[in-house]
């Protein structure tokens, strides 16, 4: 097991230093692919043995021996030559992942401390995806502890460097972990300022990074009551993220935002939203009885769910969120009432939808008419009169769903065409032959036009 482990970091140390040679990143891009998998077989004695073979007798293999431990490993191998930075931060990759499923936090933290000089010893492009990887474990370091506002200024101060070297990999994960940072904490007036004050490189940072900053933006966005951009964020950000069986938990979570947020904008989610898949189902059983409360304006049904799942809306981040859809409860049985009934006395309301008082009651009901959820009148004697129905057919509501349609289907095709990618040509000699080729075509084309071809134009 122990060599098997060798072999295979070997193998993805010698794709990260092909990838520092030749200045392409998709070697590293298939070491990571390969990583979540390493990452589950990695021992202590693979580890040593690869810090054995990959630096020189010096203060760095020490430390690394010191830190995983040196097993039975001979120590004293053949003198290696000293790797290169990319390698280098890669085998510390290792060590973090190897520290953090070992749950020794307190090592990892002395560690990181070390990761983060090494990072800013070197200033190399080919170093942008490793650093992304090594600075998200550092963030998750300090929020396994429990301690998020000493990391910020590290955070922060990497943030500066990587924006100044344009290493838009690692802008990319330190923006997405300054704003997790922030929302832990309910900081959200100084994540809406980092959104405000950053420029986030979506166009040249990974999907799976895209996919996290659209989710934070939403989250923001719901908080500050901006439900329509909410949406379209968590919209984008369920469409970006990788479907695979790691994102799992992200599509989860993205999906019981998305389902907040669609209620308190006064729409039903869809019932396949629900029972997608099993796992799904399980996850989204609380976010299902919500929204068959609202559908229905069961202000009782909703008082119950929220008492009885409020660990779960905890958990989830959506507390206060769903909190706010007491009043979409209230206004949808006021919706059914209206047009149940042509004229009911503001008591009867209050008893069905069992308010406080016919006071509340009366202020309510005339919200509900401003904000055009019903059409209706109060008369002075204390009765709600509905209005003659409106062919919804006859109003704006059509072509403003229509609309909305479309500006999505535009927004998924814009999306794909920037994500296609292009071979280039790594033959220059081949390619002066083609265009070489393509213009003589083109003047044996014009000379024909032209009806000058003779026997000496070849």
């Amino acid at each position: 097991m122990t060599r098997t482990n060798t072999t295979e970091i070997t193998n993805s140390l010698v794709l990260v230093a092909k990838s520092a040679n030749s200045f392409d990143n998709r070697y590293v891009s298939k070491a990571f692919r390969d990583l979540g998998a390493l990452r589950r077989r990695l021992t202590a004695p693979a580890l040593a043995a690869v810090v054995a073979r990959t630096y020189p007798v010096g203060a760095t293999k020490t430390y690394l021996a010191a830190v995983v431990g040196e097993g039975d490993v001979d120590m004293e191998a053949e003198e290696a030559s000293e790797p290169l930075p990319e390698v280098d931060a890669y085998v510390h990759l290792l060590v973090q992942l190897y520290l953090l499923d070992t749950g020794a936090l307190a090592a990892l933290d002395a560690f990181n401390v070390h990761v983060v000089a090494q990072l800013r010893a070197h200033n190399r492009r080919t170093l942008d995806l490793i650093a992304a990887k090594i600075w998200f474990y550092v963030a998750r370091t300090y929020e396994l502890r429990r301690d998020f506002v000493s990391v910020r200024p590290a955070l922060q101060t990497a943030l500066r460097t990587a924006t100044l070297r344009h290493d838009d990999e690692t802008r990319a994960a330190l923006i997405t972990l300054l704003l997790r940072n922030y929302l832990l904490t309910h900081d959200v007036e100084q994540a809406a300022n980092l959104v405000g004050k950053l420029e986030f490189p979506e166009a040249l940072a990974s999907n799976a990074l895209v996919a996290r900053y659209f989710y934070y933006l939403a989250r923001i966005h719901a908080v500050q009551l901006d439900y329509s951009r909410a949406h379209e964020y968590v919209t984008a950000a369920m469409r970006k993220a990788p479907q695979s069986v790691q994102t799992v938990g992200f599509q989860q979570a993205a999906t019981k935002l998305n389902v907040v947020i669609e209620l308190l904008m006064g729409d039903i989610p869809e019932a396949r939203t629900f029972t997608a898949d099993a796992a799904l189902e399980r996850s989204l059983a609380p976010y299902l009885t919500v929204t068959r409360a609202v559908r229905l304006g069961d202000l009782q049904l909703f008082e119950e769910c929220v008492a009885q799942h409020a660990a779960t809306f905890q958990r989830d981040a959506t507390h206060n969120l769903v909190m706010r859809l007491r009043q979409n409860v209230i206004k949808t049985g006021i919706r059914i009432i209206s047009l149940s009934y042509s004229k009911i006395s503001l008591r009867d309301i209050c008893i069905k939808l069992q308010l406080d008082s016919e006071e509340s009651t009366e202020y309510i009901v005339a919200k509900a008419i401003r904000d055009g959820v019903i059409d209706a009148t109060i008369d002075v004697q204390g009765f709600m009169a509905s209005k003659e129905i409106v062919d919804v057919y006859a109003t704006t509501q059509p072509q403003a769903a229509f609309d909305a349609r479309i500006k999505f289907c535009n927004l998924v095709h814009n999306d794909m065409v920037k994500a296609m990618r292009y071979p280039t040509s790594t033959n220059r000699v081949d390619l002066k032959a083609h265009l070489e080729a393509s213009d003589k075509e083109s003047q044996l084309l014009k000379a024909l036009q032209d009806g000058d071809l003779d026997d000496g134009f070849f």
